[in-house]
């Protein structure tokens, strides 16, 4: 699986920002997609996501919910997460990642091995 994310960028607090993935893989339809994000100094923690592509629930950090929307568009293999009322504490580079882990471990990083490069999201205040 190969994934390619972008759409990061300076912003504002209080802006939105929507951040794309575009993923490749032979079969798919078991993987759980998500997004992780990594601050400076701080663990990859988990953002949104942990739904499958044929479908489920996705999930999301407290920090985010109500903010950021965690999509998927199936024709175009791609994952999105939507971000609004940004904060300078959403400073980070942002991560998507695929893997088979079962539903119980959907918010930790080792459930997905595989990851994108990185697109860094840096809000001013």
């Amino acid at each position: 699986v190969q994934l390619q994310a972008y759409g990061g960028g300076l912003v504002q607090a209080g802006d939105s920002l929507r951040l794309s993935c575009a993923a490749s893989a032979r079969d798919g339809n078991n993987y759980r997609m998500a997004w992780f994000r990594q601050a400076p100094g701080e663990e990859r923690e988990f953002v949104a996501g942990g739904m499958r592509w044929s479908g489920g629930t996705a999930y999301y950090a407290d920090s985010v919910k109500g903010r950021f929307t965690f999509s998927r568009e199936i024709a175009k293999k791609e994952v999105y997460l939507q971000m609004n009322s940004l904060k300078p504490e959403d400073t980070a580079v942002y991560y998507c990642a695929a893997g088979t882990g079962i539903q119980s471990t959907v918010r930790l990083h080792s459930a997905y091995a595989y990851w994108g490069q990185g697109t860094l999201v840096t809000v001013s205040s």
